[in-house]
């Protein structure tokens, strides 16, 4: 791994966790107070178009497809599996601003009528009629959604992931590395849900 994207990394953590401690409120008497909807795990970084090309078609992802993005940022890859694949998508996301952002990315693609863009928390969001699952999320949430994905997703589904693998909980069936336009290399990696 490159000094820069090691860089990179360090910098997505920590900012995941100022997020995470900056959604904290304090009540008067100096006690956490509740908060109706839980911050983001992670900051959004958007995935470059020549990745998201590759995510879909590592995944094999076609017109009969229902691919869903769980923490879907700015909708790209929804919206390019619907206007350059013919699938359906439904991104899920827990900040207001991103869905806002998906749908308009929606809009623009010209495919609003074939994706859905829905607020929640992807932990507790129904997945299970996705053909194909998009992450882009810290290998502790990939980990920590091993068993709703596992749980939820019918055998064959697939499982497509940009940079983040499982940390060795579940051994991709495809590794490959992509490099953006700017010269950046990006690892994409894939997996299957098996049968039960």
């Amino acid at each position: 791994m490159s000094v820069r994207r090691v860089s990179w990394v360090i910098a997505m953590v920590c900012l995941a966790l100022v997020t995470a401690s900056a959604g904290r409120t304090l009540s008067a008497s100096g006690q956490e107070a509740q908060k109706p909807r839980r911050a983001p795990d992670i900051f959004f970084v958007p995935t470059p178009t020549e990745v998201v090309d590759a995510m879909l078609k590592v995944a094999g992802v076609g017109r009969n497809d229902i691919v869903y993005d769980l923490g879907c940022g700015d909708g790209r890859i929804v919206a390019t599996a619907a206007r350059d694949y013919g699938a359906r998508g439904i991104g899920i996301d827990i900040d207001p601003q991103r869905v806002a952002e998906s749908k308009e990315t929606a809009k623009k693609f010209g495919v609003a009528d074939k994706v859905k863009i829905m607020e929640g928390d992807i932990f507790e969001m129904p997945i299970g009629d996705a053909t194909v699952v998009a992450l882009y999320l810290l290998p502790s949430l990939n980990v920590k959604l091993m068993p709703k994905l596992m749980k939820e997703l019918k055998p064959g589904t697939r499982i497509v992931s940009h940079d983040f693998d499982m940390q060795g909980q579940w051994a991709p069936e495809k590794h490959i590395e992509v490099t953006d336009k700017d010269g950046m290399k990006h690892d994409v990696y894939f997996w299957t849900i098996p049968k039960q």
